[in-house]
């Protein structure tokens, strides 16, 4: 159903309304500082910045980081990361800046160990550089996914059969409509996990969002697992997930926190535990 732009604004401030009445994640000290992204080559502990060959001397760039645990000869499970949209700042002081670097969530998934996490940009191809609102060039978003992965598990150990892709708010959209883009790209996952917005649940501002295009890359799911959470409520996307007939392991986790941000991973809270305590069950 379309919405009007009255009924869209006054659904989103009933829910700004509701969400008031969570505590804010800041109340909860954080017991992880994710490691800056810096130049040089890769290293144990170190989060670097790296590029694929064929976008040298442009801005294109993605993000590596190696476990602390890391050692040649040895594999790794690899979780792989889209961030939100930039130039996005809410009432609670929540951002996001839509770069690679600004990403929480594999880091706070894994505590930094025994896990490679790779941040993927968004390419806008024409510009030479990662897009930090929305998709940028798709095909060209999608085919550096491709490439990317095949590297760090080429040259890093990562375990192609282990390759978990995660997301927050325009990622979390991304996990579907960059990752189950097109056979080739689906077949890399091995599951997903898209905090805060879910691919088809409402439209938004570009090609490709309505309801039947999602349904078309939500039945590249396969059956495989998925780690659905939400800021709040998850009930708008368990709605949408049930109606679509797609079976598939779905686990739904609200946060009990009002924030629109990824650092509640950074955080020793019972969300974080059942997350991690998915993904271990995963591997």
């Amino acid at each position: 159903m379309n919405l009007s732009r009255r009924q869209f604004l006054g659904t989103l401030a009933s829910g700004a309304l509701f969400a008031q009445q969570f505590p804010d994640i800041r109340s909860v000290p954080a017991d992880l500082t994710v490691p800056a992204m810096t130049g040089g080559e890769p290293a144990p502990g170190r989060r670097v910045r790296q590029t694929m060959p064929e976008y040298r001397n442009t801005g294109v760039h993605h993000a590596l980081y190696l476990p602390t645990d890391f050692r040649l000869g040895q594999r790794y499970p690899v979780i792989v990361e889209y961030a939100g949209n930039g130039n996005y700042k809410n009432v609670y002081d929540d951002v996001s800046t839509g770069r690679v670097e600004g990403s929480n969530l594999g880091y706070g998934l894994s505590g930094g160990s025994g896990f490679i996490w790779l941040c993927l940009p968004y390419v806008n191809r024409a510009e030479g550089r990662n897009e930090i609102t929305w998709w940028g060039d798709v095909d060209a978003t999608v085919e550096y996914a491709k490439r990317a992965v095949s590297d760090v598990c080429s040259r890093f150990g990562g375990d192609s059969k282990t390759v978990l892709l995660a997301g927050f708010s325009r990622g979390a959209i991304g996990c579907n409509f960059i990752g189950l883009h097109d056979d080739g790209i689906a077949g890399l996952w091995r599951a997903f996990f898209p905090y805060s917005h879910y691919d088809g649940v409402r439209e938004w501002p570009y090609a490709g969002s309505d309801r039947a295009s999602a349904l078309e890359r939500l039945r590249r799911l396969w059956g495989r697992p998925v780690f659905v959470s939400h800021e709040v409520s998850v009930d708008a996307t368990r709605g949408y997930l049930m109606s679509t007939g797609v079976e598939a392991p779905f686990t739904f986790q609200p946060l009990a926190f009002r924030n629109h941000n990824d650092a509640w991973v950074l955080r020793d809270i019972p969300e974080r535990r059942a997350a991690r305590k998915w993904i271990a069950e995963l591997i």
